[in-house]
């Protein structure tokens, strides 16, 4: 039995539409500070993770894949404090997105952003500040409408077929 939620997408298109939208700036934004493929895909996924956004994981592990990033590398997220697969920069990226997901808590505390602040141009700042405020928006939208992440069948990593 399936349960049957409103999809946010589909019931208001013209917001979702509007937010599209405005993820395709921020993403033009991030580009033009120089947040590459890989550090923009790492930021938005541990940012879904955190959020618990299955579906979000999905597309974004998917373009972390596409961007050329491995599984030991996406596998390392949840533990990047102690692993030494990423960069000082992708570490800002990463903390920065802890404090987006988690603002609710403390705010942005002036210890993080000095951080990021000494490590993170200020245009990159910027950008991957944006980047995550839209990626919590979608987040929210998909965790509420429950939007299904069915296993995948023949893929690579799948679960095998019975």
């Amino acid at each position: 039995m399936s349960e049957r939620r409103v999809h946010l997408s589909r019931s208001a298109r013209p917001a979702y539409d509007a937010l599209e939208a405005f993820a395709q700036t921020v993403g033009t934004i991030a580009a033009e500070a120089g947040i590459d493929d890989r550090m923009r895909e790492l930021t938005l996924i541990h940012a879904s993770q955190l959020n618990g956004c299955a579906y979000c994981v999905r597309v974004h592990v998917d373009r972390a894949v596409a961007a050329g990033l491995t599984a030991d590398e996406i596998a390392q997220l949840p533990a990047w404090r102690e692993s030494g697969v990423f960069t000082p920069r992708e570490r800002a990226a990463l903390e920065l997105a802890e404090s987006y997901v988690f603002i609710h808590e403390e705010g942005l505390p002036d210890e993080v952003y000095d951080r990021v602040g000494g490590i993170l141009s200020e245009q990159e700042y910027v950008a991957l500040s944006w980047l995550l405020v839209s990626i919590n928006a979608f987040n929210r939208i998909t965790i509420a409408g429950k939007y299904p992440v069915p296993p995948r069948r023949g893929v690579h990593g799948a679960a095998p077929a019975e």
